[in-house]
């Protein structure tokens, strides 16, 4: 056994790391010009999402709104039942509708939900 284990090692192939890429002009970049290259590069692909706006309603005045929607959209889909063709009264369109008109929604509008620690 060797005592140094280097002096085993032998090398087949002459690896050298590779090069960067060629400079575009007559000269390489300085450090100042390739950083202001890179910021540039990022400023491109940053892709910025827009924000939804922020819902400023207290969850009594939006369990209100949400309790009336669904009572607007109940009375549409009366609207639609009522006017729904004699070819499609058996139908699952009419199945469904009819389920939706059946719901009880005036014990949802009856609640009052619980005000919440003095934010509401």
């Amino acid at each position: 056994m060797n005592a140094n284990p280097l002096q085993c090692v032998t090398v087949t192939e002459n690896k050298t790391m590779p090069r960067g890429c060629k400079p575009t002009g007559e000269h390489a970049l300085s450090n100042a010009e390739r950083q202001a290259r890179y910021r540039a590069r990022q400023q491109v692909a940053a892709v910025t999402r827009p924000r939804r706006p922020t819902d400023r309603r207290s969850r009594p005045q939006r369990w209100r709104d949400a309790v009336g929607t669904l009572l607007t959209l109940q009375a549409g889909y009366a609207d639609w039942l009522a006017a729904l063709p004699d070819s499609l009264q058996g139908s699952a369109t009419a199945d469904a509708l009819e389920a939706i008109v059946d719901l009880d929604l005036t014990l949802l509008a009856d609640v009052e939900p619980p005000r919440g620690y003095g934010r509401d």
